[in-house]
């Protein structure tokens, strides 16, 4: 048998080594600092995680903290747009400097790396994921205090190298009401609970409408189901956020920072508690 390489990926010997656990984490950028990631993740699109992860960006932000976002939905970055940010990320030797918002949320996305942020990503998996180590390990995070992951949504290749590459501390799952939502966001709670990896919060997203005539709350997309499916998955932290067009108007308009949803509280709460 030819000498062992170490390197168990190219190797099809049943060795003892190979049964034992692999960490395959990545290292960060020796020039950056994170003190901890939490990954924000949908088990489907459409349902508001780009811009619940910018709000909770936002509000760590405000709160003295130094937050950042790391946007791993390459195909799909919505979120400098929200944070009205435009200019391209610059670089030296150190690595790539993410850019920041008008508060001071350090953001990477591949829109800041792009000469035109409306031409397409025609990439395949393995470029893709590739990319997102590449924000961990090219980046220099400027003492982040928690660095937030904009995942792309279900349980495919950019999920999974997420989990396995970066110190995940923790996950906030968005979801919305319908059942069949439900359905989606329960295969990406078993994803990852599979990996070992902790569930912090669940929000569910366009959760009802205040009428802005009676004050009444009306669930146009069905009743909610958050506290039954927190209670399920045994996970702590909850928040219902309203259907509301001015929200979605500042989103567009690059005014997420001037939005404050108090019901966000209870995750940003449990994020902050949660181990490093």
């Amino acid at each position: 048998m030819a000498e062992c390489s170490h390197d168990c990926s190219s190797c099809a010997q049943n060795c003892s080594e190979r049964n034992e656990p692999q960490n395959l984490q990545i290292q960060l950028n020796p020039h950056a600092r994170v003190q901890k990631v939490i990954a924000v993740c949908s088990g489907k699109g459409g349902v508001g995680k780009s811009m619940v992860t910018a709000l909770l960006a936002a509000s760590t932000q405000k709160k003295g903290l130094q937050a950042g976002i790391l946007d791993a939905d390459i195909t799909g970055p919505s979120i400098p747009n929200m944070f009205g940010v435009h200019q391209r990320a610059q670089g030296d030797q150190s690595g790539v400097y993410p850019v920041q918002s008008a508060s001071g949320v350090q953001l990477m996305s591949l829109n800041l790396l792009l000469d035109n942020e409306t031409d397409p990503v025609i990439w395949r998996g393995p470029l893709i994921t590739g990319t997102v180590q590449q924000f961990w390990t090219e980046v220099v995070w400027d003492n982040i205090d928690i660095l937030f992951v904009d995942m792309p949504p279900g349980t495919g290749d950019t999920t999974l190298t997420v989990f396995q590459s970066l110190p995940v501390a923790g996950i906030v799952f968005v979801t919305s009401p319908q059942e069949l939502v439900g359905m989606i966001v329960e295969k990406a709670v078993k994803m990852a609970r599979t990996m070992n990896l902790p569930i912090t919060a669940l929000v569910e997203n366009m959760s009802y409408f205040v009428c802005p005539d009676c004050g009444k709350q009306h669930e146009l997309f069905g009743k909610s189901r958050v506290e039954e499916t927190a209670q399920k998955f045994n996970i702590g932290a909850t928040a219902r956020l309203p259907l509301n067009p001015a929200l979605a108007a500042a989103a567009d308009r690059g005014g997420i920072e001037g939005i404050t949803l108090p019901q966000l509280d209870p995750v940003l709460e449990a994020l902050l508690a949660s181990k490093k």
